[in-house]
C-alpha cells in the first residue's frame, strides 16, 4: 500500500470527530497524489483528449455538416468535451477502483467511519476536477480562438457536465465489477468508449444518421449528456429536447447506481 493511501486510510479511520468534508478531502488528496505519480493515467487524462480533438476536426472536415447546425469547430470541440469525460473520468476511474480493490485499500477504508458512498466519491474527486478543468480550457479556447462565442445557455452546459461526471463515475464503479486487473480495464472500458464515440455524437453527429439508427443512439448512456453540452454551449435546443436528454441521463445514472449498490466488489478478485 502506498504512503498516500496509508495516510488517507488513517485520516478516515481515526478520530470520530472527522466530518464528511474532511473525509472526502483526505480521500481526494490521497487519490490526487496517486494520480500524479501514474504517468500512464496522466497521459490518458491530459494528452489523449487533445489528440482526439485533432482527429475529430479532421473527420468533421470531411463530413457534410449542412443541415446539422454545427460548424467543424463546434462539432470537434463539443466532441472533445465528451472525450474528456470518457477518458479522464470513466476510463481512469475503472482502473483506479480496480487498483484500490486489489491493493485492499477499499477493504481497509470500510473498517473506519467513512461510508461506502464517501469512499467511491472521494476516490473520484481528482478525476472529476480534472475533467471539469479541461472542459473549461476547451470552452475558453473555443471562445477565444475558434469563434464559437460564449456558452448560449450556461445552465444546460453545467447540468450536462455534472450529470456526465456522476453518470460516468457510477458506470466506472459498475464496470470495475467485471474487471479483474488494472490491465484488463483497457478492455472492459472499450464497449462504452466505442459506443459513445460513434453513437453519442462525438465523432458522428446524430443528425446525419438514418432516423431509426439515430433514435436508437439517443438511448445510449452518454447521448443525453452530449445533447445538453451542445445545447448549452452552441444553442439550438428545441422544445423539450433538453428535458428528454436530461431524463435519459438520469435513467442511466439511476441504473448505474443500482448496479453499484447491488454488485460492487470491495474484496480482491483472487
Amino acid at each position: 500500500m502506498t504512503t498516500a493511501t496509508t495516510r488517507a486510510s488513517t485520516a478516515t479511520t481515526g478520530a470520530p470527530a472527522t466530518t464528511v468534508r474532511g473525509r472526502l478531502t483526505a480521500l481526494g488528496r490521497a487519490e490526487l497524489t496517486l494520480l500524479a505519480r501514474n504517468r500512464t493515467a496522466l497521459f490518458v487524462a491530459l494528452l489523449m483528449p487533445a489528440a482526439m480533438v485533432t482527429a475529430m476536426r479532421s473527420t468533421f472536415e470531411q463530413m457534410d455538416l449542412g443541415g446539422t447546425g454545427l460548424t467543424v469547430a463546434g462539432a470537434a470541440l463539443t466532441g472533445g468535451i465528451g472525450t474528456v469525460l470518457i477518458q479522464a473520468v470513466y476510463m481512469n476511474m475503472v482502473a483506479a477502483y480496480v487498483a484500490r480493490r486489489e491493493e485492499l485499500v477499499l477493504k481497509r477504508l470500510r473498517t473506519g467511519e467513512v461510508t461506502d458512498g464517501e469512499i467511491l466519491t472521494g476516490t473520484a474527486l481528482p478525476a472529476a476536477a480534472l475533467a471539469l478543468a479541461q472542459t473549461a480550457v476547451i470552452v475558453v479556447a473555443g471562445t477565444a480562438f475558434f469563434g464559437l462565442g460564449a456558452p448560449d445557455r450556461p445552465e444546460l452546459l453545467l447540468l450536462g457536465l455534472v450529470m456526465g461526471v456522476v453518470l460516468l463515475t457510477a458506470l466506472a464503479a459498475a464496470t470495475s465489477v467485471i474487471t479483474r486487473t488494472v490491465q484488463t480495464a483497457q478492455l472492459t472500458t472499450l464497449p462504452l468508449f466505442f459506443a459513445s464515440m460513434m453513437g453519442s455524437g462525438l465523432f458522428v453527429p446524430l443528425e446525419i444518421l438514418p432516423d431509426r439508427l439515430a433514435s436508437v443512439c439517443e438511448l445510449l448512456p452518454l447521448t443525453g449528456v452530449m445533447t445538453l453540452v451542445r445545447a448549452g454551449w452552441l444553442g439550438g435546443a428545441e422544445g423539450t429536447e433538453p428535458l428528454g436528454a436530461a431524463l435519459t441521463g438520469l435513467v442511466w445514472t439511476v441504473l448505474a447506481v443500482f448496479a453499484v449498490k447491488r454488485w460492487f466488489r470491495w474484496d480482491p478478485r483472487r
